[in-house]
């Protein structure tokens, strides 16, 4: 059953995406500032396809720690899932993601105008200043980025050398950097076909303090995760599941 169950959602999320990609063309043609709310609502559909045809359930707690304002989101990264979810749970969500996926048709030219950050990676030098760049104007629009250190997906438990690129964002910029830590991968894991029905936990940390030091901070963003991490077995018994309309506050739906 939980096999039909993914290929169902497979089915759901190309037809969504192939048929909400066609009807974007208008947007990118004459409406152009309609671009993020309309990818925040592929994303919200998306999730609430996920949530209900694979019987997963989001758990968030830790929202009183965003702030109204711009901020870098430190998120693990364990699925696909993590690049979809949180296009809802922040008003202005700008992703700092792979330079390959705005060549994806349809799709691709959205993800641009919605206001996403690519990066190629090969470019070295240049890719990084390109990005402070992109930080600074990200922030000056009053975005919240999204950024997994990591670099790629992860096996949940895994731990990885973090890549520096954010503490040059947050050094430039001046943003406060906010911990995420999840436990995504148990029900989508890396490249995996078949989701796994339960909880998604997604566990928001307060921001980390300003005096930490450059030279601390990816240490003290993994210390972060793992301290977040540990809650994940108490949170289950404690917190209501979140449901997939939106909403604003730890315990309620979270605008999935």
């Amino acid at each position: 059953m939980i096999f039909v169950r993914a290929c169902l959602f497979n089915l759901y999320f190309v037809l969504l995406t192939v048929l909400m990609g066609i009807a974007a063309l208008p947007i990118r043609l004459f409406a152009r500032h309609l671009a993020l709310p309309y990818a925040k609502l592929w994303t919200r559909l998306s999730v609430a396809g996920l949530c209900h045809i694979c019987g997963i359930r989001v758990v968030v707690t830790g929202r009183e720690h965003l702030p109204a304002g711009p901020c870098l989101l430190a998120s693990q990264h364990q699925s696909a899932f993590d690049t979809l979810v949180w296009m809802n749970l922040v008003d202005r969500p700008a992703y700092v993601m792979k330079e390959e996926l705005t060549r994806i048709p349809l799709v691709g030219p959205m993800l641009l105008l919605a206001g996403m950050i690519p990066v190629r990676r090969a470019d070295g030098a240049r890719a990084l200043r390109a990005l402070l760049t992109a930080t600074g104007q990200a922030a000056a629009d009053g975005r919240q980025i999204v950024i997994f250190p990591e670099g790629t997906r992860t096996q949940a438990g895994e731990t990885r050398r973090l890549h520096p690129g954010i503490v040059a964002m947050a050094t430039h910029a001046g943003l406060p950097i906010i911990p995420v830590a999840t436990d995504s991968g148990l029900r989508w894991s890396r490249n995996a076909f078949v989701k796994h029905p339960g909880p998604i936990h997604i566990a928001i940390g307060p921001a980390l303090p300003a005096d930490v030091g450059k030279a601390r901070i990816l240490s003290e963003i993994t210390a972060r995760w793992q301290e977040l991490s540990s809650r994940f077995g108490r949170i289950e018994g404690a917190e209501k599941p979140v449901d997939n309309s939106v909403g604003s506050q730890t315990g309620h739906p979270a605008g999935l």
